[in-house]
């Protein structure tokens, strides 16, 4: 096969000890319609057979390029990718999922199509470990001004479904050490200052879901850098300056308010966490439940949460609904403080 000197594509795909699904996931970018593409592997220091497999593909397809590393992590894996891309569209693709034949031909006909959008996702199916498709009955917003709406709240693009116009990612500054297990949401945020984002309404992906992804092991951190990134985006659209650019991490919410330099950040991104995790099990058991109990001290929206109280109890967890409630009954003759809504994540 004679590759085009420039290709119009680079997919990016970073493996970490992916051993189990990773050829399934190579061979659904191989097997797309549309072929104008080079396809960038990086290793991130994987002990199992990853690399052996990726290596094997590799060898039998040159439009594959593999790299090696120590394991940097995800942030660091595709900056690098970017870096390394010739294609003026990336394609982002995770280790575990697959991309059905039509994918790409139909990403890269929008964008040539919507020269002002420089992001569009698909919308997606979902796998379990065993391979069994279940499928999705909602989708995500289609429309930019769907998205915007749609962002306060969650991240409403699949992140290894998207395509998009690399310049537009490094004029950015591409993906950002501190949000890591949210630095897409991080990336669409700094985004919407720049381009258009967009999701196509077919069903492009296959998305693997299983008990050992960053959603899964790190919520509550994912939860706290996606509150910040938040905050963050609400400075730059004030005219202020990112506080949080060149952070190295993202620092304790109890620092929030010096690092913006400004009160009330710590407690607002204290509430969007704290609210955001008390449908979850794990987070109840762990951290979590004292984020919880901070905002009830704080004074904070007290909505539903003798809800929370009966939750915990089916969680399992009748000391923590026990202090929960104790906590409720202490501040119901406080009158709640809501954060204002030009502040709170």
């Amino acid at each position: 096969m004679t590759l085009p000197t420039t290709p119009a594509v680079a997919v990016l795909m970073s493996v970490y000890n992916a051993e189990r699904h990773v050829a399934d996931a190579v061979r659904s970018i191989l097997a797309q319609t549309f072929c104008d593409f080079e396809f960038l592997i990086v290793d991130d220091g994987s002990s199992d057979r990853s690399a052996e497999i990726v290596s094997a593909f590799a060898a039998s397809d040159p439009r594959i390029r593999m790299l090696r590393q120590a394991n940097r992590g995800l942030i660091a894996s595709l900056n690098r990718l970017l870096g390394e891309a010739r294609a003026p569209l990336v394609a982002r693709m995770d280790a575990d999922d697959i991309s059905l034949p039509t994918r790409l031909e139909r990403q890269v006909a929008f964008l040539h199509g919507h020269p002002d959008h420089g992001v569009v996702g698909t919308n997606t199916h979902e796998l379990d470990e065993q391979g069994t498709v279940f499928e999705c009955v909602t989708l995500h917003p289609l429309d930019h001004h769907g998205i915007v709406e749609a962002m306060e709240r969650r991240s409403p693009i699949c992140h290894p479904s998207v395509m998009m116009r690399r310049e537009a990612i490094l004029d950015v500054g591409g993906y950002r050490l501190p949000y890591r297990h949210c630095e897409d949401y991080d990336l669409w945020l700094r985004l919407l200052d720049r381009t258009r984002l967009a999701n196509l309404p077919d069903r492009l992906l296959l998305y693997r879901r299983s008990a050992g992804q960053i959603g899964v092991q790190h919520e509550l951190d994912q939860k706290v850098g996606a509150a910040l990134a938040w905050v963050a985006h609400l400075e730059r659209g004030a005219g202020r300056p990112d506080p949080t650019v060149g952070l190295p991490a993202v620092p304790p919410i109890e620092e929030l308010d010096a690092v913006f330099q400004r009160a009330g950040v710590s407690r607002a991104v204290r509430a969007k966490v704290a609210l955001g995790l008390i449908y979850s099990a794990p987070a109840m058991g762990g951290p979590g439940f004292d984020l919880l109990l901070q905002h009830v001290s704080d004074g904070g929206d007290r909505t539903g949460l003798w809800r929370t109280v009966v939750r915990l109890l089916t969680f399992q967890r009748p000391l923590r609904a026990l202090r929960l409630a104790s906590g409720l009954l202490q501040q119901s003759s406080t009158p709640e403080r809501r954060t204002a809504s030009s502040s709170c994540p």
